[in-house]
Formats: structure tokens, sequence, C-alpha cells
């Protein structure tokens, strides 16, 4: 909490006015113990412009398969405990493409559509893309084109309006 103001009262200090703030966390913590909740870190709503959830779900093929809401209701509340006012951005999910466990295009179907409709202050979410190799040999792939029905579910999702249709480009200052 102290080392999050110290932080951002220093990039403050300097004059930049051009930079939002993100309180992240994991969606559960670990340990999983009230001292380690989000409260214990939040640095305060002054230090905040937005709130961040990462939300994973299969990343490994013997880790149990989880659905959206097992995975976001709990943290969500919890953020939202945090500010009734701070918008808040998944700002990292994804899951694994392992067939015997689940279905990794139904899962990301169900993510982008309830993130829009059962969490309403969730305003953007950021697919974690990314594809390692395991000690056992074997790959965890979340990247969202692990397979045509997963890549295809991804694009269906954010065509929605509600994911681009505020969205607003703006120039990037140059020196």
């Amino acid at each position: 909490k102290a080392a999050y103001r110290h932080v951002v009262d220093r990039v403050r200090s300097r004059g930049a006015s051009n930079i939002k703030w993100m309180f992240h966390t994991n969606n559960y913590s670990y340990p999983l113990d009230t001292w380690n909740f989000a409260p214990a870190y939040y640095p305060g709503p002054d230090y905040v412009d937005w709130l961040g959830l990462s939300v994973y779900g299969q990343q490994y093929k013997d880790e149990a398969w989880a659905d959206i809401p097992s995975l976001v209701d709990w943290p969500y509340q919890e953020m939202s405990g945090l500010d009734p006012m701070k918008p808040i951005m998944i700002a990292e999910w994804g899951t694994g493409e392992f067939p015997r466990s689940g279905n990794k295009a139904e899962w990301i179907k169900q993510g982008l559509e309830l993130f829009r409709t059962k969490y309403p202050r969730i305003k953007g979410a950021v697919y974690w893309h990314e594809r390692w190799q395991n000690e056992e040999g074997y790959y965890s792939n979340l990247r969202v084109n692990s397979s045509v029905e997963s890549l295809q579910a991804y694009r269906e999702g954010v065509a929605n309006p509600d994911w681009l249709g505020d969205l607003v480009l703006r120039p990037l200052h140059t020196k």
C-alpha cells in the first residue's frame, strides 16, 4: 500500500498528468487468508483510477476446469467493495486448450458475454495470448487462436458494440 502510494506520489510530483493508475490483483489471493485479501493492499481512491483482476482458467492439463462465474463472482464483489465508483478491468484472462477438460471456445464466449452482462462495472478485458512449454514437456496454450473454434468465439464476442462502441483513439504526443 505504502509503496504504491510512493510511486504515484513521485510520478505526480514530476508533473505527469496523463497517466491512469490501476490497482490490480489476482482473482484469488494466495495464500487465501484475510490478511492477504485486496483491501489490505488497496492504496485508496485518490491513488487509483481503475480496479483490475487477473482471471485464469485451466493453465495446466492436470488442473480442474473452472467456469467464469466460479472465477469472477467473489473477486468481483471484493473489488466492487473497495470503491463503488471505479471501473473494473479484467487486466489478464485466459485458459488453456485442453479438450478433455472443457471447451475453451465456450469459456471465451461465456467470459465476453458475462463480463458485459453479469458484471456491469467491467469496462475492459485483455486476453492473455501466450503459450509455453512446461517442465513435463507439454504445452500450455492460452493463445486466443489455439483452435479455430476459440478464435471464432473471441472474434464474435469482441464484435459486440459494448466492447468497442465508445473507443476513441487519440494521436500519441511526440517531442
